[in-house]
């Protein structure tokens, strides 16, 4: 897999480096935005980029006198685009190399109207909480919050996403809706044997920015990198539903099986609601999430085919993230470049009862110090996490990260 992205992406880059020695057209480089090819006087664009990540990090439990330390590229990107402006057509692939499965990204949209966009491919879902939005790059923190990694994976699905800005005066709304496999990234499996289970997963999303939109560039990140002058926010919801799923949180399939009365395959519904606000206003941002995850199709279910394990009323809990949780992170930005940020997070299970819960009662403070010398761009960034459990233990995480988009 890794070798056939390869030689894609050589190819590419290679083609395209032919069209612009025969029509002699432009090249630009710029740290974080990659390399850049004007075809046809700007009537074809496209761009390869990438980041990278190395990372050194510890952890230390309480119930152990001593820590693990960890030396690691946390993430290895490498992206190229495109568009085709008269066309109204554009297109994104996106590997990561430090997974065992590389492809992140891929997908191919079109513009039929200036601000309505249909995407089909594999993307970022419209169906989770504003953090798993947001590309890795770009993010407030190394890591996602726990309640981003409790109920979500990489946040990525395969499927068609259309996608509506609007603008009513000063007031911005932009509705989005989604119909993808339900599986996750990479739904397809490791070969043709391996294919989807259970139905299709319908989400929508609507977000509301009461006071306009955020300044250009500042409206896919967390942190007010560019200093809003003017109080900016934007509300958001999203609902999904997931019709009959195999995995805790939905990004995957083959991870468990129930079985109807009949010895046939009967998977559950998976339902999420969320919620979030993000405020930005002189280097200041806050931002608030909470998630709701239910079940259902649950009655007549049996763990095993033999029908003699029936599901009990709070076993599903031990097989999907189900609760609810809450995310709280404030940060400033100077205009230098030195930031600080804390975080909060609390989970809670829907049966807290089972001890098997896949959620379980726990809370996470996070606080970080970064320097941006680019923007997302070419950043440092320590950070130290303190995580508390059901039983009382805690864990201790710390890291010193890199990053360079280059």
């Amino acid at each position: 897999m890794k070798k056939l992205i390869f030689c894609i992406s050589f190819i590419a880059l290679t083609q395209t480096i032919s069209l612009d020695l025969q029509a002699q057209n432009k090249i630009s480089y710029e740290l974080g935005n990659g390399i850049n090819f004007g075809l046809n006087d700007g009537a074809y664009q496209f761009k390869i980029s990438g980041m990278i990540q190395p990372e050194v990090s510890f952890q230390k439990l309480s119930t152990l006198q001593t820590p693990d330390f960890y030396y690691n590229v946390n993430r290895t990107y490498f992206n190229f685009s495109g568009s085709a402006f008269k066309e109204k057509v554009s297109f994104f692939l996106q590997t990561d190399f430090s997974l065992g499965f590389p492809l992140l990204d891929a997908w191919i949209a079109y513009r039929p109207l200036k601000d309505m966009t249909i995407t089909a491919g594999q993307m970022q879902a419209v169906s989770n909480n504003r953090e798993m939005l947001v590309m890795e790059d770009k993010l407030q923190f190394a890591d996602r919050s726990l309640l981003s990694t409790s109920f979500c994976q990489s946040g990525r699905e395969f499927g068609v996403f259309v996608t509506q800005k609007l603008t009513l005066g000063n007031i911005g709304i932009v509705p989005q809706v989604s119909v993808t496999s339900g599986d996750g990234r990479n739904s397809f499996g490791a070969d043709s044997r391996d294919t989807d289970l259970g139905g299709l997963k319908f989400a929508g999303r609507i977000d509301l920015y009461p006071l306009g939109y955020f300044s250009k560039g500042n409206d896919n990140l967390i942190p007010d990198l560019m200093h809003e002058q003017d109080l900016k926010f934007v509300i958001g919801g999203a609902a999904s539903y997931n019709a009959g799923v195999s995995n805790s949180v939905g990004e995957g399939h083959g991870n468990f099986q129930f079985y109807n009365v009949n010895g046939g395959i009967k998977l559950p519904d998976y339902r999420k609601l969320y919620a979030d606000i993000l405020v930005k206003f002189r280097g200041f941002s806050v931002l608030g999430e909470f998630v709701k995850a239910t079940a259902t199709n649950l009655d007549g279910s049996y763990t095993a085919a033999s029908l003699t394990s029936p599901l009990l009323p709070t076993q599903i809990s031990e097989f999907l993230a189900l609760g609810s949780a809450y995310n709280a992170q404030i940060g400033y930005v100077t205009k230098d470049g030195y930031a600080l940020d804390v975080r909060y997070d609390a989970l809670t299970p829907e049966f807290a009862a089972d001890a098997n819960s896949i959620i379980k009662n726990t809370t996470a403070t996070t606080i970080g110090f970064s320097k941006y010398f680019k923007a997302n761009n070419l950043k440092m960034q320590a950070s130290v996490s303190s995580l508390k459990y059901p039983d009382n233990s805690t864990k201790l995480v710390g890291s010193l990260i890199f990053q360079v988009v280059f």
